[in-house]
């Protein structure tokens, strides 16, 4: 029986997938960097040995899976080869695990993670599956009847899988250190497309995906009339929202979720057009409304009158969506947007586009830029974001109590950096206990 050896396990998808194999009955470790990251949380509460870095590790019968942040110069990497281990990348391996299964990949530039763990979780009170969520969480079964994972655009690596069915949320330009514009990655969208096996289910009121063409039928959801899966009579109370979906122009049922905004909405009626398709009952699809959400999107805690909101929001789209679900469950209340802007190349490509959607919120601060470990630092800073949106300011770690001022107010950090520790320095100015 093999070990398998993940070389930056701590990473999300990483995470994830060791969770999913130890719960297979697999041997996993895995090694990393020694800084405390979230994802291993979990990994330590099922004893999965995390190793410091170091070519030692590697022991013949190993089976590397390799974190695609590592070079092929990596010592453990370099050691692997070197003793002519079975080596897989992160998305190699997962795109031949998931051949076992009817596997289900979500995908899209906004909404995957969420998504992905809307889906996971309406079929896990079902059924016996496995899934594979981009905020580091993951479980395997034996037995599973479905594999649901987040498949990421990125260098195009989800075209390393070939799912039964795909989810495709959205199409936007974004990072712009691999593609050239919104083109290039419609191209990829539609290289996925082409790889799966029974059928797509794709947001219709998305104008980029209406365009995809496919050898398997595509199921549309969204808003608009023309649509399969159609959401109207839209709700909003304080259990979150409540919404009648039509199929094909006929009352199907009412669901409730526990999310505010649009994108939420959709998210959720891809979910019900999956399940619909794989002829799960309704009753069964409206556990949605038990959903307690996935990690660093839109998490809250409640400090005296002040909601803080922890997001991984990162693009201008997302900024728009996470405000509006802000302003949404707290309408009478301030937003106060603390924004950290994540690569040099993605705050430089949408300088406007992050100004006007950070506009929207009452008041906003800026944290300086958190740079990629793929790009060299650029000679752009905060500064230029800052100086585009009016009474903006730029905070520092260690002055944070200026939040304070606003009393009864939601204060959202977004990011996708390191702008927890924003929340955390200021959770510690006002004594938070968590």
């Amino acid at each position: 029986m093999t070990t398998y050896h993940f070389i930056g396990i701590k990473g999300t998808g990483m995470s994830a997938l060791a969770q999913i194999l130890h719960d297979s009955g697999e041997r996993v470790q895995g090694s990393d960097v020694e800084k405390h990251f979230f994802t291993q949380e979990a990994l330590e509460e099922k004893n999965i040995p995390i190793l410091p870095f170091s070519e030692t590790n590697i022991k013949e019968n190993f089976t590397i899976i390799a974190g695609n942040a590592f070079s092929d110069d990596h010592s453990e990497i370099k050691e692997a080869k070197r003793q002519g281990l079975t080596f897989y990348r992160y998305h190699e391996f997962l795109g031949e695990w998931l051949k076992q299964y009817t596997s289900i990949a979500v995908t899209g530039a906004h909404g995957k993670t969420s998504t992905t763990g809307l889906l996971a979780h309406v079929l896990n009170e079902t059924f016996p599956i496995s899934y594979l969520i981009g905020d580091g969480t993951g479980k395997g079964h034996v037995d599973s009847r479905y594999f649901v994972f987040e498949a990421c655009e990125y260098r195009r690596h989800f075209l390393s899988y070939e799912p039964d069915y795909a989810i495709m949320t959205n199409i936007d330009f974004d990072h712009p250190d691999y593609f050239t514009s919104i083109d290039d990655v419609f191209e990829a969208f539609q290289s996925m497309a082409d790889q799966v096996k029974k059928g797509i289910i794709a947001c219709g009121d998305d104008e980029e995906l209406q365009k995809i063409q496919a050898k398997v039928p595509v199921v549309y959801y969204g808003f608009a009339a023309t649509n399969d899966f159609q959401a109207q009579n839209v709700v909003e109370n304080e259990a979150g929202t409540t919404f009648d979906v039509f199929v094909r122009n006929t009352y199907y049922d009412t669901f409730t979720i526990p999310m505010y905004g649009n994108h939420n909405i959709l998210n959720a009626l891809s979910v019900i057009a999956i399940c619909h398709y794989e002829e799960v009952k309704a009753e069964d699809i409206k556990k949605m409304a038990t959903f307690e959400g996935v990690k660093r999107r839109f998490t809250e805690k409640t400090v005296a009158n002040q909601v803080l909101i922890d997001d991984y929001a990162h693009h201008p789209k997302e900024i728009t969506a996470t405000i509006d679900s802000a302003r949404k469950k707290y309408p009478n209340k301030e937003v106060v947007a603390i924004f950290q802007p994540h690569t040099f190349t993605r705050t430089k490509t949408f300088l406007d586009e992050f100004a006007e959607s950070l506009s929207l919120a009452d008041h906003v601060y800026l944290c300086d830029i958190f740079g990629s470990a793929r790009e060299e630092a650029g000679k752009l800073t905060v500064n230029d974001l800052q100086q585009r949106i009016d009474g903006s300011e730029v905070l520092q770690l260690d002055h944070t109590d200026v939040l304070m001022e606003y009393d009864d107010a939601v204060l959202v950090f977004m990011g996708a950096g390191d702008i927890q520790k924003f929340q955390e320095a200021y959770e510690e100015k006002k004594n938070v206990r968590n």
